[in-house]
Order: structure tokens, then C-alpha cells, then sequence
């Protein structure tokens, strides 16, 4: 799988010839103002929740490549109306797409579409394939319900994880959900982009290492093969 970081939670992920895109905000987010949006493929985008910071360049990406929405029933419906592709889902379903198996896991935060319409609860996704098996974790807290993801999941190559705090678990946290997907390889999101969610990226490191696990944090535009 390879795997390229477009900043806040944003990932462009390769699996079997797909490729997935997660959470697209790039135009909007200053960081990322290297990126062009217009040059990403995606067969497939994922989203985890309606705010604006993980679906801002949904609509855009979707429109210019044809890419199958995934995300709640709630989301993917209000995206249907605007004439977009979509595969509806919500919490414990799973489904077998061309690139692998999609499965909706809980998240403990908060969703409402950028209208301000419903955005209906958020969530995560484990995708299992052939070429590996990996979590995205969306914006959460640590919640006890990522203990089911071993005990219903194949093992984890890696997961994404955020980190920033104030709006989701920070890394402290993370590290324990680590234990909880029983995973030690960590890529993190949701950090940097805005001053609330500043993180020390040395201690957020040692806090992994000192627990016998690796953190990656990416630089926007960094690509990586797992």
C-alpha cells in the first residue's frame, strides 16, 4: 500500500490499483497550499464525518473523478442530492468493494454537514485487503469500543490515529488506543492545522517509543509504502 499525507486528516491511500482518498481538505487549509487538488485521483473517497475540515474538497474531487462516496447513510445521502455517487453505511456494517472489505467502526465526537444540515453519527474505517489491513480512525476520543476492532478485524498493519487534542484524544490517549487495536505502528492526523491542536512533535514520538511503538508523522505531500 502506499500511503501520502495531504494534511490535517487527509490521506491518499493505493491498494490493489484503488485509490481511496480520506477526509479531503487541502484548498482550505493553509498548510497544504502546495497540494493541488486537481492533480489527486481517487476511485474512492472515504469520510468520516460532515465538518469542514474533512470534507471541504469532497464535492470537487468527487465531481472531477467520478469517485464513489463512503461514508453514513446520512452523508452519503445529502451528496446524492447533489448529484453524486455513493455507498451508504453505518456502525458494525461491512461491505466488499473492488479494493477490499470496508468496515464502519464507532467514533466518540460530533458531525454536521458545512449547511449545517445532520450529518447523522461519525465514524472510522477498517479496510482489510489482500495488500494489508489498516485503521482510520476519523476524529474520536479514545472510547473502550476500539477494543472489538482485533476481536472482529484481521491485524493491523498500521492504523491513523489523531492526535492534536482539545478536539479529539491527544497523543497521550492515542497510545493507549494503540494498545486497544493492538497496533504499533501509528501514522498521525489531526494536528498542526490550527492552534488548538499544536502538538510537540518530539514527546508525542517518545510517548510511542517509550511504549515499544512507532509514530510516523508525515510532512504534507510525504508519500510512504507499507
Amino acid at each position: 500500500m502506499q500511503i501520502t499525507y495531504y494534511g490535517q486528516s487527509c490521506f491518499g491511500i493505493t491498494i490493489n490499483g484503488k485509490h481511496l482518498v480520506f477526509d479531503p481538505f487541502i484548498t482550505a487549509n493553509e498548510l497544504a497550499k502546495d497540494i493541488k487538488l486537481e492533480e489527486i485521483p481517487a476511485d474512492y473517497i472515504l469520510l468520516s464525518h460532515g465538518h469542514q475540515d474533512h470534507v471541504a474538497d469532497a464535492e470537487a474531487l468527487a465531481q472531477r473523478t467520478g469517485a464513489k462516496i463512503i461514508s453514513n447513510y446520512e452523508i452519503v445521502s445529502w451528496y446524492g442530492k447533489k448529484g453524486l455517487d455513493g455507498h451508504p453505511m453505518n456502525h458494525g456494517g461491512s461491505w466488499q468493494f473492488d479494493f477490499g472489505k470496508v468496515k464502519y467502526v464507532n467514533a466518540v465526537h460530533s458531525s454536521v454537514l458545512p449547511d449545517g444540515t445532520y450529518g447523522g453519527n461519525p465514524g472510522g474505517f477498517v479496510v482489510e485487503s489482500t495488500e494489508g489491513t489498516f485503521y482510520f480512525a476519523g476524529d474520536t476520543a479514545l472510547t473502550w469500543d476500539m477494543k472489538l476492532i482485533p476481536m472482529t478485524c484481521q491485524a493491523l498493519d498500521f492504523a491513523i490515529l489523531p492526535l492534536g487534542d482539545n478536539f479529539t484524544m491527544g497523543y497521550q490517549d492515542a497510545v493507549i488506543a494503540s494498545d486497544f487495536i493492538a497496533c504499533n505502528n501509528i501514522i498521525g492526523c489531526h494536528y498542526d492545522t490550527f492552534g488548538y491542536i499544536e502538538i510537540d512533535h518530539e514527546l508525542a514520538r517518545k510517548a510511542f517509543s517509550d511504549q515499544g511503538k512507532e509514530l510516523s508523522l508525515l510532512k504534507i505531500g510525504e508519500s510512504i509504502s507499507i
